[in-house]
Order: C-alpha cells, then structure tokens, then sequence
C-alpha cells in the first residue's frame, strides 16, 4: 500500500529532492512514536524542508535543519516562511547537527541509494540531484557515519527515526545503533513500487545479485534509536 503524501511545503525546485513515500512514511511515524510537540529536533538532510517542517507544524520546541545544497537550503527556508513556521535550517554536513545539540529528537531521511561510477548517469534528470539519493556502492555512505555518531546529538531519552531502503542493509542499520550503545528496532516499514533513481538501477542490483530478476518493489522501513 502507497503512503499517500501531504504536502506542507509548497516549493520543490528540479534541483532540490522532492517528498515521497519515505519522507512520509518519517513523518507518519513521528506522529506515532515520536511526537515533537515540545522537544528540540533536527532534521539531517533536509532537502525542501518536508520533514523539519512537518515536526515545527506539531508544535516542536525548535527545529534545526541541514542540508550540503544550498539549492536546498533556500528551498527549506522559503517553505518554512510560506508555512509560518520556524525552521532554522543550516548550509553543511549533516555532523554540523553537534554544534547545535543535544537533541530530544533526530529525524534523517538521508541518501542511501547504491551506485556505482557507470550506473550514476543512468538516472533522470527529473529524479533530482544525485546528491539527495546516491550513497556509494553498498548505500550506507551516510547511514554508517550517522549511526556512529548518533549518540552525540541525542539528549538522554532521546530518539533518533531513519528511514530508508532494504537495499541499505535496515538489519545493519539497528545492529550499527545497538553498537554505538542505543536501543534501536525497526518499528514500521512499508513495500513501495520503485521509483525513477530505482528503476534506473534496477538492472545493475539484478546483475550484483540483490534484485531478483522482475521485481520492482522494495521495502523501506524506518529505524528507532533511543538514548538510554
């Protein structure tokens, strides 16, 4: 079943990763197992602001947002006004979250699509930039660093959400959490048909052997991680 997506932001240029399911899916969680309303919390990778923004929408405390495109961070800027909302959203790397911590709640929709040099290309421009989706040859170029040094943004009690693909490892994704000392599990995860970054890669995941040959359906899931 398809997530259907709300949209509290109403500028998404070509060059700025628009919502879909999986920003959706963050969010819908959030609403259940995270609720912002009161807590300080960070977006990492932020593209148009879909995720920051739906949390100050839920009554955070504050949000801080950061994102490497500065595309982007125009972007999330001008949603938040048109939302009026406050975002405080950052140019640079997602780690820039340490200046700013601790935080009661971290939410990531990070890139986590495998590629490799001769398939990069292959994509559409109407995916968006590559920034926003491709994350090396196993897809936990960001995810591995972000669960390492998770437990430093997070105030105790703290809880950081991630989503992303089975074809970033999800089973790997919670044991990296459990051993940066977190108590992490997935909580939802939902089966989605491929969209135009994954349909362009499907060919190359079939001749790697991580796609059965035909399928173009992949499970995304979201990952819990809570500071004792």
């Amino acid at each position: 079943m398809t997530t259907a997506i709300s949209y509290p932001v109403e500028l998404v240029p070509a060059d700025v990763y628009r919502p879909q399911e999986d920003s959706q899916l963050l969010v819908d969680v959030m609403e259940r197992h995270a609720p912002p309303a009161g807590l300080r919390v960070a977006d990492l990778c932020t593209g148009s602001g879909f995720v920051a923004i739906s949390a100050a929408l839920r009554g955070a405390a504050s949000v801080t947002a950061f994102d490497l495109s500065a595309q982007a961070v125009r972007t999330a800027r001008a949603n938040a006004v048109a939302a009026d909302v406050e975002v405080d959203v950052h140019l640079g790397h997602w780690a820039r979250a340490a200046e700013f911590k601790p935080f009661d709640l971290v939410l990531s929709n990070p890139p986590y699509v495998p590629v490799d040099e001769d398939e990069a290309a292959s994509v559409p421009e109407s995916a968006g930039p590559s920034l926003a989706f491709d994350a090396g040859i196993d897809g936990r170029l960001v995810l591995d660093p972000l669960c390492e040094h998770a437990p430093k943004l997070l105030a105790p009690g703290g809880t950081l959400l991630v989503v992303h693909s089975e074809f970033a490892d999800v089973d790997r994704t919670v044991e990296c959490l459990r051993a940066a000392g977190l108590r992490s599990e997935v909580v939802t995860s939902q089966r989605i048909p491929f969209g135009p970054v994954m349909t362009a890669r499907a060919g190359w995941l079939e001749r790697t052997g991580r796609l059965e040959a035909g399928r173009r359906v992949e499970r995304i899931a979201v990952v819990a991680a809570v500071k004792p």
